[in-house]
């Protein structure tokens, strides 16, 4: 075989292209720097091969009287040329990568056009000897033909050499292009490929996205803009519709402290008056449900202020109801109580206000009460390794020192007003005979409690110590 190669050179520069063709197929896509030597080397050879037994791509074969001989060499001239063109792509292509990214790859596949159009028309000249003028005037005339039929689709290329030029957005940026809002998954040559909330694939051609309207979500990084809007009755006071949507705007620990978040006055009217909430979350996939929660938080503060939501039907009875009657009609605990009870448990529940900073019932204390939370917002911060975390925020309904009258224990937690806060106190001495009778009720502060220290064992016990990586190089670190 090897007496085969060296007495046949044109034979073993067809094995090396073949050779080329194979390894590219071999080696894997994680081995692309191997990949890239290997095409280099091999066509290093077969240069030196073709130069060593006379052909040069610059001139034509030069065994005319030798048919098969000329036609051989010549197919390997003409492959020289692709040969180094796709190299030459190759090369290029890797430095790129590197500095532009994928979003560089439109602009190499266009660079690659243009250096296989170069090899193909050296090719010509050089090795076939035909008049390059005649095939450029011809080329030239296939262009424009070529051009008005695809006219469409070449106005799809130049908007996405524009887009990767301008770039007003890269891979796995969630933006909106003319109101379809996803993921970018690839910027190709002729369209943007977006992944919808939804889960489904968005094709917006490079054309269109050139001239759309633009959003992307992105930019600034780890900022992603959250809104909610309500509706309230117009004869409701703003500054009170304004102080409970900031209480709503501050029960939501996920938004963001910088920029700030803002509670604004929309739009008002004859028919209504509609105000907003709007800040920033850390991650796009934070936006669904911080909107949810705001949405909740908004009712809930607003209820706690004498402030309903706009609606067709406006309930007329609950206005006649006592606060601390419609707070145990809101309360997930105590509505299943039935009428007579709740008029009899709001008579045994009195009115306490801390301000801002105050402390509610600290970690440790054994509650000989229970508070239902009429107003504000309240921080439960937990100590970790003697750092204060806070854990959650709370609002209007929910409850405060359920572990005292279930079992005279304690939680771990300090509850602090974060905002100035109403709240009602039941005392342990009334709580306790209503849980025995009513094991619905137990139950129900039972679960909140298991929850609650669920949640504060999970957040403040240590995390498994990693242990490190042993190998070779940190024995020898080891042994010196």
């Amino acid at each position: 075989m090897l007496s085969l190669l060296t007495e046949h050179p044109l034979f073993c520069a067809f094995v090396l292209i073949l050779l080329d063709l194979g390894f590219w197929r071999l080696i894997s896509s994680r081995g692309s720097e191997w990949k890239l030597l290997v095409r280099v080397l091999i066509f290093t050879l077969f240069s030196i091969v073709l130069f060593n037994e006379g052909l040069n791509p610059m001139e034509p074969a030069p065994w005319a009287n030798n048919v098969p001989l000329h036609l051989a060499a010549t197919a390997l001239q003409i492959g020289w040329w692709l040969f180094g063109a796709r190299t030459l792509t190759v090369l290029i292509g890797a430095v790129m990568m590197q500095r532009v990214g994928h979003t560089g790859r439109l602009l190499q596949d266009l660079l690659g056009a243009v250096i296989f159009l170069i090899a193909i028309i050296a090719a010509l000249a050089y090795v076939l000897d035909l008049p390059v003028k005649g095939v450029l005037a011809t080329s030239g005339a296939l262009a424009i033909i070529v051009g008005l039929a695809l006219q469409s689709t070449l106005s799809d290329v130049f908007s996405g050499i524009v887009l990767n030029t301008t770039k007003p957005y890269q891979l796995d940026d969630w933006i909106s292009i003319d109101g379809t809002e996803g993921r970018v998954t690839d910027i190709d040559w002729r369209a943007t490929r977006l992944q919808t909330s939804q889960g489904s694939m968005a094709v917006i051609p490079n054309s269109l996205a050139a001239k759309a309207k633009i959003i992307n979500f992105s930019r600034p990084s780890n900022m992603f803009g959250v809104a909610v809007g309500v509706q309230v009755s117009p004869h409701a006071r703003p500054s009170s519709v304004i102080e409970a949507l900031e209480r709503a705007m501050q029960g939501c620990r996920q938004l963001l402290d910088s920029p700030a978040p803002s509670v604004a006055l929309k739009s008002s009217g004859s028919s209504g008056a509609e105000y907003e909430i709007s800040g920033f979350v850390a991650s796009m996939g934070e936006k669904r449900a911080v909107r949810n929660q705001l949405f909740d938080l908004a009712y809930r503060h607003l209820q706690a202020s004498g402030v309903n939501l706009l609606s067709s039907n406006e309930t007329s009875t609950a206005s006649t109801l006592s606060r601390p009657r419609a707070l145990l009609d809101s309360s997930p605990i105590f509505s299943t109580l039935r009428e007579e009870e709740k008029d009899t448990f709001s008579q045994n529940m009195t009115l306490q206000t801390f301000r801002a900073g105050e402390t509610l019932l600290a970690g440790g204390e054994v509650s000989d009460h229970l508070f239902i939370i009429e107003s504000g917002v309240v921080s439960v911060t937990l100590k970790r390794h003697g750092t204060a975390l806070e854990s959650g925020r709370m609002g209007p309904g929910e409850v405060i020192g359920e572990a005292g009258i279930l079992s005279d224990t304690a939680l771990p937690a300090d509850f602090t007003a974060k905002t100035f806060c109403t709240l009602y106190r039941i005392e342990k001495s009334y709580m306790k005979p209503c849980l025995d009778a009513r094991h619905d009720i137990h139950d129900a502060m039972q679960a909140l409690l298991d929850f609650r220290l669920h949640k504060a064992q999970s957040l403040t016990e240590e995390a498994p110590a990693v242990a490190p990586k042993r190998g070779f190089l940190q024995w020898l670190r080891n042994r010196a």
